[in-house]
């Protein structure tokens, strides 16, 4: 199992106490406020953060009303279900609104409804062991901006544009990425996602052929 920086193991603590699921580092903490199991798994009970919790993310402003922090803990569980261990594709679905939308900004791509369900998928198929190392946390009412990287072993495979497969060849990703939530009501109505992809392809070794690019023209 991949081994988790010290913010990434909190993070991911909070989170799976809001969702009802058990992690062995921290299992005292999570006993006195696992909600209840089949309503947390439908994303329809958020619990609300503690000041401990809080304390161990890398947040700019721990000065959170109640709002904010459950807006934050939906978020978080969406981040935790998404890890490559354990994803949970209903729990991420569910958490976004009728006519939510996943936009993945730097590829141009939008997902709604059933199409959503098919984010996660795709990049466990890329990296097994998919993890988002979350670096900074912004939240302002209804709006949660975050730093963070995407972290994996390129053990799957990648779709080329020109047809065929790119074969995983283990190299580690550390891709850098920004993430924008928007919520109303618990719920996500929009998550605009900006992944350093150059990074991405770099680390797992694909390579974009220029010369040829150039050579069409």
């Amino acid at each position: 199992m991949k081994l988790l920086s010290r913010k990434s193991i909190t993070a991911a603590t909070a989170v799976a106490v809001l969702g009802g699921l058990s992690i062995a580092a921290m299992p005292s903490q999570a006993a006195s406020t696992v909600p209840d199991k089949a309503a947390a798994q439908s994303g329809t009970a958020v619990p609300d953060l503690t000041l401990r919790q809080l304390a161990k993310l890398p947040l700019t402003d721990r000065h959170l009303t109640k709002h904010e922090r459950q807006n934050l803990a939906v978020v978080l569980r969406d981040y935790y279900v998404a890890e490559g261990s354990h994803i949970d594709v209903p729990t991420f679905v569910n958490s976004f609104t009728k006519d939510g939308v996943f936009n993945d900004m730097v590829a141009g791509q939008a997902y709604r409804g059933e199409a959503l369900g098919s984010v996660l998928p795709y990049m466990k198929g890329l990296f097994s062991d998919v993890h988002r190392d979350l670096k900074r946390i912004t939240v302002n009412g209804d709006t949660i901006s975050i730093e963070l990287s995407i972290q994996g072993t390129f053990d799957g495979q990648l779709q080329a544009p020109t047809g065929g497969f790119v074969k995983g060849n283990g190299h580690k990703v550390d891709a850098p990425t920004a993430d924008f939530w928007y919520l109303k009501n618990g719920k996500v109505t929009t998550f605009n996602c900006f992944v350093g992809y150059s990074k991405m392809y770099s680390d797992m070794g694909v390579n974009f052929d220029w010369a040829s690019a150039v050579n069409k023209h």
